[in-house]
């Protein structure tokens, strides 16, 4: 293959494809990982970055995010090679190194390489979604969720100011009342819950599966929707389909018991649903808010609007779908929505299609290990995913 460094650290393979009419497609992983939080090393069952294989798993920081991918994809493409299978579609590997820390020094400038050369792409395929055991309620059988879009972000500093002094003599209001009256508004004012695509496609796909009162439920959501939506609100993983979602994470103000602070601030993220936009929340915000002594401004990372929604009724997601029943034949195969961000929002304007899914099998006590302690992967799953990654490019890119 031909094989590019990109900004000094992210890499693109290009495998060229017989067929230069076809569109090609694009596989992406990152190489970069989390760090691992000081003074944990020694809660980890074996060293975080040992790479220690032991009791049927490989353990270590990245065996889940992503290196389970990365290096799945390359065991696939190299035993291909050795089965001499040329590929019709060319097919290229873009591999990031600062999908962590968002993605502007590696997948952002190989998506505007791509661009500059016209390249035009079927679809691409990211991590996103996985195989949940018993994580969606009333399903029996395991789900492969296939991401067909994913949530904005957006991170909004508040923060106000007053007149400082000794607690003795406070005014009416005070700086740390102030923010903490406009967090309670924006926590008790919520934006909109509704049922769009992907998350309707979700619930169409996995409806067959469920419990017949389910059934009924999904298949007449234009009768059931006033009560559906509420019950889907009340579950906090659920929520976060249905709704751009509110999270303070950071207050501050004051540095002692008796001392007014002259000022406050507080940290608020947005996770942003298909069809709201930035500015939109932030319109919500100033309104929901309504004080003149609270000021409002974008930080942090930059902000990400949702991601365009792929089709269902693409044939590369037909393809995928098959594929997923070819090597997880106990699974159910529905289309989702990732409330996380990924690299693939960065070749919106590439690719017909973007999907996003890795064939990790994970049951509820798995989550926990996702950028924490004693992550890992099972040995039979990581030769899952490279038998996933065989057969998506024989069924993409082949003749």
């Amino acid at each position: 293959m031909k094989r590019e460094i990109v900004n000094d650290y992210s890499l693109l393979y290009r495998w060229q494809g017989s067929d230069p009419s076809l569109k090609p497609i694009l596989l992406n992983a990152h190489t970069d990982v989390v760090p691992v939080e000081p003074n944990t090393e020694a809660d980890w069952t074996h060293s975080p970055f040992s790479g220690t294989i032991a009791d049927g798993f490989i353990w270590g920081r990245g065996a889940m995010d992503m290196k389970a991918s990365l290096m799945g994809i390359l065991e696939a493409i190299e035993y291909l090679i050795t089965q001499s299978f040329v590929p019709a579609r060319t097919v290229y590997l873009a591999f990031s190194h600062d999908e962590e820390a968002g993605g502007s020094n590696g997948t952002a400038k190989i998506a505007e390489l791509l661009e500059g050369r016209g390249v035009r792409l079927n679809y691409t395929l990211d991590e996103g979604l996985v195989i949940t055991h018993g994580i969606v309620p009333g399903l029996a059988k395991p789900a492969a969720l296939v991401g067909l879009a994913e949530k904005g972000a957006v991170v909004l500093e508040l923060s106000t100011r007053a007149k400082g002094g000794h607690s003795s003599m406070p005014p009416v209001s005070t700086a740390v009342g102030k923010l903490g009256r406009a967090i309670h508004r924006l926590e008790t004012n919520q934006m909109p819950a509704r049922l769009d695509s992907p998350v309707t496609d979700m619930f169409a796909y996995l409806a067959p599966e469920m419990p017949f009162a389910w059934r009924v439920v999904f298949a007449n959501r234009w009768l059931f929707n006033p009560w559906l939506v509420p019950r889907l609100e009340e579950i906090q993983a659920t929520n976060a389909l249905v709704r751009t979602t509110t999270a303070p994470t950071v207050i501050q103000g004051g540095v002692k018991s008796n001392v007014l602070p002259s000022s406050a601030r507080a940290v608020v993220d947005f996770r942003i649903l298909p069809g709201d936009t930035v500015t939109s929340v932030i319109e919500h915000v100033r309104a929901t808010i309504d004080d003149p002594d609270i000021t409002i401004r974008q930080m942090g990372r930059e902000p990400s609007e949702p991601s365009p929604v792929s089709r269902v009724a693409a044939s590369s997601f037909t393809a995928l779908r098959k594929t997923i029943h070819q090597v997880f034949p106990d699974v159910v195969v529905a289309p989702g929505l990732v409330i996380g961000r990924t690299d693939s929002r960065r070749y919106a304007k590439l690719a017909d299609n973007s999907y996003r899914f890795l064939p990790m099998r994970l049951a509820p006590e798995d989550l926990k290990r996702i950028h924490g302690i004693d992550e890992r992967i099972a040995v039979e799953n990581y030769i899952e995913i490279i038998r996933f990654y065989v057969q998506v490019l024989h069924n993409t890119a082949g003749e």
